[in-house]
């Protein structure tokens, strides 16, 4: 059973989304809060698997939330919810550490599958979006930073993966991209997470972005 804490400012999308979810078979809502510091206290007594987590709210928003709960292990972790054209914080809240980030105006079912990949364990990175943001966010991002084309400790083959993961392909288009199995780009994906000392596909995103292994448009 998926545990579910919903953080939204708005009751009513709060009370939507505990409709939709609790009907679900393998998950419940294990609690509620209107802003990131509530939510905050509720998850030391509440265990949790999985955090969705508005961005603009009082109090405490959603990306300072993500951030000390990000921090504080690896679970629960944090599905991101953004109008995106408006909310400009919705990058910063991978860069917290947030397992992926959704529209909120996304079909039901888009929502439960990406909960149910965020609770096993793997990351929600659409492609159409997440390259849309990382573009617009991309000079913020490689402010400071140094390059890093050659990523140390990975080889030429994980290095490939990796460029294909920060693409936004899911392990299923790699696999064609690549013309190697499944099971072995899962196995390249999770050796280069360990090696790069990343969680998730979002952190390898994002990693490649402010690394300058990719570039803005490609």
């Amino acid at each position: 059973m998926i545990r579910i804490l919903l953080v939204d400012d708005q009751h009513l999308i709060r009370a939507g989304l505990r409709m939709v979810l609790d009907y679900q078979k393998d998950m419940t809502v294990v609690g509620e809060a209107g802003d990131g510091a509530e939510a905050l206290r509720l998850l030391r007594t509440t265990p949790t698997d999985v955090v969705v987590m508005d961005l603009r709210m009082p109090v405490l928003d959603g990306v300072s939330a993500t951030r000390q709960i990000c921090a504080a292990g690896p679970l629960p972790r944090v599905l991101a919810l953004t109008t995106f054209d408006t909310d400009d914080d919705a990058f910063s809240a991978l860069q917290a550490g947030a397992s992926g980030f959704l529209l909120k105006s996304v079909p039901p079912e888009e929502l439960l599958t990406a909960i149910r990949v965020v609770a096993g364990g793997d990351a929600v990175v659409a492609p159409r979006v997440t390259r849309r943001m990382l573009d617009r966010f991309a000079g913020r991002l490689m402010a400071g930073t140094a390059a890093a084309a050659d990523l140390p400790g990975l080889t030429e083959r994980e290095r490939e993966v990796m460029l294909l993961v920060a693409e936004g392909l899911s392990n299923a288009e790699i696999s064609t991209r690549l013309q190697v199995a499944e099971a072995t780009v899962k196995t390249h994906v999770g050796r280069i997470l360990a090696k790069l000392g990343l969680r998730d596909r979002v952190q390898a995103v994002v990693y490649a972005y402010e690394s300058g292994l990719v570039r803005p448009g490609g």
